[in-house]
């Protein structure tokens, strides 16, 4: 549990900095005709990072590979940016400004975005299979627990969930299905990739794949609420787009209060699983639940 002398901030830059150098090195600016400049811009110089220091945390909380941690948290990371460039085009939400500039396909065109976006997913597993270092087995299960949260049974299916719910009505369990797919799905991976960078107990392991259920769930009804309470300039994206696309969210159905009271439940729920998982130091986990649900932009 979280004690007062722990040192979050501290622990949270060592993180960062390790996945910005590792980022910077494996998105690699020689790619051909261009290619390189638009994927570094597209990862590179923005975001929270969340999903990558979910990774770092977990492993260390079951005290697993370092290294295999790092790559994880790298290539959730490459797959989180993928899906930003090709969410933000015109046949998707057609979005201008994302992390406080201008949208890849607006700077790079679309074509290059499309293919910058391609590049970042293969990317993503590329790194998940180094030539040594982490060992066959668990290359091969962060390779699916990655493909999973992406693909049709993950985020890409909760985008299309998304697309196809424009101007409807849906019950607050549909929308709690659509944003576990869409966005709930890649956080929960990252904490479980992390965890599968060791070798927890059962117990332990359903823990904190509960946890990540609940913080990613979390993320995005804070996310709803900030759409209607903060600035584009503050958010670093355009602000107010669900309400402007007619786009079903947790404020216009639960209300702002209401929203803002199930981020609360969703983070004691995380607390609780951290609680029950038996592990000895969960103390960065904690904190990045808190910081999901109490963030500003």
């Amino acid at each position: 549990m979280p004690t007062s002398d722990y040192d979050f901030a501290r622990w949270m830059r060592g993180q960062l900095a390790q996945v910005e150098a590792g980022l910077s090195l494996w998105v690699r600016a020689d790619a051909p005709a261009g290619l390189g400049a638009a994927m570094r811009y597209a990862v590179l110089d923005g975001g929270k990072r969340l999903r990558p220091l979910l990774v770092l945390a977990a492993c260390e909380a079951v005290g697993g590979l370092g290294q295999a941690a790092l790559r994880a948290a790298c290539a959730v990371e490459l797959i989180h940016a993928y899906s930003l460039v090709h969410d933000d085009m015109p046949c998707m939400d057609n979005d201008v400004l994302r992390r406080g500039k201008p949208t890849v396909h607006v700077r790079f065109g679309q074509a290059q975005a499309l293919l910058a976006g391609d590049a970042l997913q293969a990317l993503a597993f590329e790194l998940l299979t180094p030539e040594d270092g982490v060992p066959p087995a668990m290359q091969a299960r962060l390779c699916r627990l990655l493909a999973q949260a992406a693909g049709a049974d993950g985020m890409a299916g909760g985008q299309a969930i998304d697309l196809a719910s424009v101007g409807q009505q849906l019950t607050q369990d549909q929308l709690r299905h659509m944003h576990r797919l869409k966005t709930g799905a890649l956080l929960r991976a990252s904490v479980v990739m992390g965890a599968a960078c060791g070798e927890p107990a059962r117990v332990a392991e359903q823990a904190l794949a509960q946890y990540g259920a609940a913080i990613g769930l979390a993320f995005q009804v804070v996310d709803d609420v900030l759409d209607v309470t903060q600035d584009s300039a503050t958010l670093g994206k355009t602000a107010g787009k669900d309400a402007a696309s007619d786009k079903p969210t947790y404020v216009s159905l639960m209300g702002l209060d209401a929203a803002r009271d199930h981020a609360e439940a969703l983070r004691a729920e995380a607390h609780a699983a951290l609680a029950a998982s038996g592990l000895a130091d969960t103390r960065a986990l904690a904190e990045l639940a808190d910081m999901v649900v109490r963030r500003s932009h």
